[in-house]
């Protein structure tokens, strides 16, 4: 019931000094909205940075460990000209984990691709595709959704069908006038029969279409219309393997020490020979995106504290004016009984709201900002952005307000009311 009436008292002091100094108030509060602002402006930009981006990366599957030439994680004192000598993934080696590996994984997949093709079918053609081929288990490895038509038949990919899945560009602008299921279109001198069509996914964070422009046939049909990389010359499209993880595996750390030895054995490294492979998971980047946009928030948290400083200076000088204007007022509640504590916090709580007041106001700022359409970057206000703008404020108002608070309660009741 005290702590009631405290918070009441105190929320009424506070009003009354926002009405009867409001040009005061409000530039004492302008240091506190400018700072909360800037603060949840950068951490809301970075935290829709960094979904806009990871979102970007969700072809890469979850779960997944990509055979590669080339290690994902650049660290200091990187030596490229000893993966450059790497030798590529292969064929061979992907027929040889499929046969070998055990029931560790979900899928194994071989792809790969080639960009700028032109698809035509009749009058109608569109420039700029891509045309990737991919074995059975691709869907397994990663994310194919299909708004009309299936998938590939293990029957199909086995023998290197003239078979497609098109991306909902393709679809639209190669078979404008009704459903592409069924019918043909050429690339390269090939026909193929279109059997499904990719879910549209619109152009991602990195400017990219996703699926939408992308073409997916059977890898054997890919192979005899292009060359790939054996690893014996530098000619050829390169193809990746990728190995699904289990659900039960969440380290995915049995499956990638079978890879390996598998793939030493593959490739008939002798013991005390190092890897001349690489095994890449998506949290490497994830991680590494993390740690980046960490060191920005940082960054951002260090100048928007700058201005989190001043409007703590200005409620300061707030409370320390609201002091010495009501010096004759805590004189006369203290000589009516009201105890220390009770003018230090109800000194306290006011310091607080005039900081919530500004800390709110800089959050509905950020919040009207993410209102605007936004085609690049999206952006959205998180609770967790919201309750740390608050947070931030309270702490604030807390260190802003000790000083004057404890003062005015420990004056002397006496002094207080003949104060003028």
């Amino acid at each position: 019931m005290l702590a009631l009436r405290l918070t009441l008292e105190s929320f009424r002091f506070a009003w009354q000094a926002l009405r009867s100094n409001l040009l005061r108030t409000v530039l004492s509060l302008l240091g506190v909205t400018v700072g909360i602002f800037a603060i949840i402006a950068v951490f809301t930009v970075v935290d829709s940075l960094e979904t806009n981006i990871r979102q970007s990366m969700d072809f890469l599957g979850e779960k997944v460990i990509y055979v590669a030439k080339w290690p994902w994680k650049f660290e200091k004192d990187f030596p490229w000209w000893k993966y450059f000598n790497r030798p590529v993934p292969t064929v061979r080696e992907f027929q040889s984990l499929q046969r070998t590996l055990s029931s560790n994984n979900n899928g194994i997949a071989i792809f790969a691709a080639v960009g700028g093709n032109t698809f035509k079918a009749g009058s109608n053609s569109m420039a700029g595709c891509a045309l990737q081929g991919v074995s059975y288990d691709f869907r397994k490895v990663s994310n194919v959704s299909i708004a009309e038509g299936r998938y590939f038949t293990n029957q199909e990919v086995e023998a290197a069908r003239n078979v497609a899945l098109i991306g909902a560009d393709i679809a639209a602008n190669v078979f404008p006038n009704g459903s592409p299921i069924g019918q043909e279109f050429k690339t390269r001198g090939r026909k193929f029969v279109v059997i499904g069509v990719l879910e549209k996914e619109g152009k991602n964070f990195l400017g990219n279409s996703g699926n939408d422009a992308n073409c997916l046939i059977p890898f054997g049909m890919f192979t005899k219309m292009f060359a790939l990389n054996t690893g014996s010359s530098m000619t050829g499209v390169t193809p990746t393997i990728a190995v699904k993880g289990r659900d039960d595996d969440p380290g995915l750390l049995d499956l990638e020490y079978e890879m390996q030895g598998r793939l030493r054995t593959i490739r008939g490294l002798k013991p005390r020979q190092e890897d001349n492979f690489a095994l890449n998971r998506p949290e490497m980047m994830a991680d590494a995106i993390s740690s980046l946009f960490s060191v920005i928030g940082i960054a951002g948290a260090v100048i928007g504290s700058f201005a989190m400083l001043v409007g703590g200076f200005g409620i300061a000088n707030i409370m320390f004016v609201s002091v010495k204007e009501r010096t004759n007022i805590i004189g006369i509640q203290k000589s009516l009984g009201a105890k220390n504590y009770f003018i230090l916090f109800q000194f306290l709580f006011e310091a607080v709201f005039l900081c919530l007041i500004g800390g709110a106001t800089g959050i509905l700022l950020v919040f009207l900002i993410t209102l605007i359409p936004q085609e690049a970057l999206p952006m959205s206000l998180t609770a967790g952005n919201i309750a740390l703008g608050l947070t931030v404020s309270v702490v604030i108002g807390v260190l802003a307000g000790i000083i004057p608070a404890v003062l005015a309660s420990n004056l002397d009741p006496v002094i207080a009311i003949r104060s003028k």
